[in-house]
């Protein structure tokens, strides 16, 4: 792909120009090189795939489900075959490491393959004789237009969230894949062409706030999914509702990880790290808090801030880095700001990742691992959601402390605890109020075949992506009761 390439829209099955003059820079976080441009598309592109999409539905709802699947097995092929290419390509302009890449791709990939699952899943329930000689069926038809509205830190792994199985429902969906990240998205569309999927099925519309303010108001489109920050999520949960769309908006998160004194600090200090300062924080499962009880406190720190301190930053594509670069340089200036929000706040810290510097690589938006240790409830960095490779260090006197500490808290994506305690796990996974709960790991991300489940601000809706709460989301439940009396019945 040439790095000046202005990357098309793909509509009715061809990739088209954006009518809107208007572009934006695709640049790799890590060295600065402009990788493409990307059109800021407008309301005349969105309604163009949308009367694609409109009109190929009717013959995409009435092609029977095995054969709607057909092309999701050759999907899934052609991710394998390109899988490392594709990684590649995520590394290259979203920053993170080829391993990070490579695992977000295998779980886009999960997702492919559970919607091949579809003629089971989609598959509704009768009952017999609710009175005499009346019989009630409940089946499931696809909604129609549906959209996806995908954000920067997984490029690959969310739209593979919501189109496979909009897809294999009988909908047709439009993708807006977030601008910083469209490069990758522009390469899945060449594997969907490969795998002859009727035109109009999948259309993808580039563009930022304008082409999701289309998306929104737009008659046809019937369900949104969004991925973004809770402010965005809720406006667009709002707006959607509004027009009488179907929505699912996933927001921010603040996720807490607690320890306990009897966890291995060894085994608890790695995988938290990996957790907080994997894909550089920017990923809505990434530990931002720590909160030590009791004694646990000094052993976890002297442990998280040595691995902090030796984690290595750098490229993503060069063999051995563990960390790359932040999205922008935007982001970067606005993570040191609140660490040192985070510090005139009463603060400690421990491990300071600004001013990071990267031979080689000077033009990268690059931080290094941050622990801030001594943050108290009332610290601005507390609750507020960093999306950096920042861990704050908080300690409690008790598990039941800490639990009030977690539910405390504006979001509920995840929180995880550790411990070799079965009471103690069972009373945190009761208690907490977080959606996503993981004991003695440090990211809680749902397998493809179970719901993405964040609570309060972190989810606005009532049907998450992923699993059998996607198939309730792509189709809409008809019930139909009927009766067939015997004098009614022609004779032959």
């Amino acid at each position: 792909m040439s790095k000046v390439e202005i990357l098309p829209n793909f509509i009715g099955g061809q990739r088209r120009k954006s009518t809107s003059p208007d572009f934006d820079w695709v640049r790799n976080p890590a060295t600065g090189q402009d990788l493409a441009k990307v059109p800021l598309s407008g309301p005349e592109d969105v309604d163009k795939a949308a009367q694609a999409a409109q009109k190929a539905f009717p013959r995409w709802r009435r092609t029977p489900p095995g054969e709607r699947v057909q092309y999701l097995y050759k999907l899934k092929q052609l991710l394998e075959e390109e899988l490392d290419n594709l990684a590649r390509s995520v590394t290259e302009e979203c920053g993170k490491t080829l391993e990070e890449a490579r695992g977000e791709l295998q779980r886009g990939i999960e997702n492919v393959e559970v919607a091949c699952g579809i003629p089971t899943l989609m598959q509704g329930y009768n009952s017999e004789d609710i009175a005499r000689g009346i019989d009630e069926i409940m089946i499931r038809q696809p909604v129609g237009v549906v959209a996806a509205i995908t954000p920067f830190n997984f490029p690959a792994m969310i739209p593979l969230w919501f189109m496979p199985y909009a897809v294999a429902c009988g909908n047709c969906i439009i993708l807006k894949p977030s601008e910083r990240v469209p490069v990758t998205i522009a390469r899945l569309v060449r594997l969907i062409e490969r795998t002859g999927l009727p035109e109009g099925v999948v259309q993808v519309v580039n563009g930022s706030r304008e082409t999701v303010e289309a998306i929104l108001d737009h008659p046809a489109i019937k369900a949104v999914s969004f991925v973004g920050s809770t402010t965005v999520a809720r406006a667009v949960y709002a707006r959607a509702a509004a027009d009488g769309k179907r929505a699912q908006c996933q927001g921010g998160a603040k996720n807490p990880i607690i320890v306990l004194p009897d966890a291995d600090m060894e085994t608890t200090g790695r995988i938290a790290a990996d957790s907080a300062f994997g894909c550089a924080g920017q990923r809505c499962l990434a530990a931002s808090v720590a909160i030590t009880v009791g004694e646990a406190g000094k052993s976890f720190r002297d442990v998280i801030v040595e691995i902090a301190r030796k984690r290595k930053v750098g490229y993503g594509l060069e063999e051995g880095t563990e960390m790359g670069p932040v999205i922008t340089a935007e982001s970067k200036s606005r993570i040191e700001a609140l660490i040192q929000k985070g510090i005139d706040g009463g603060g400690r810290p421990l491990v300071d990742g600004r001013g990071a510097r990267i031979a080689g690589y000077e033009q990268g938006h690059f931080l290094r691992p941050t622990v801030i240790g001594e943050v108290s409830a009332d610290n601005p960095v507390s609750g507020e959601e960093i999306f950096g490779p920042v861990l704050s260090l908080v300690e409690a006197a008790t598990i039941e402390d800490a639990i009030e500490w977690v539910n405390s808290g504006r979001y509920g994506n995840m929180a995880c605890l550790f411990t070799q305690s079965g009471a103690a796990a069972r009373k945190f996974r009761h208690e907490a109020d977080v959606g996503n709960i993981g004991i003695n790991l440090g990211v809680a991300a749902p397998m493809a075949y179970f719901p993405f489940s964040g609570w309060k601000d972190s989810f606005f809706g009532d049907l998450h992506g992923q699993g059998r709460d996607a198939v309730d989301f792509y189709t809409q439940k008809k019930v139909v009761v009927e009766r067939w009396p015997k004098e009614w019945s022609r004779k032959f």
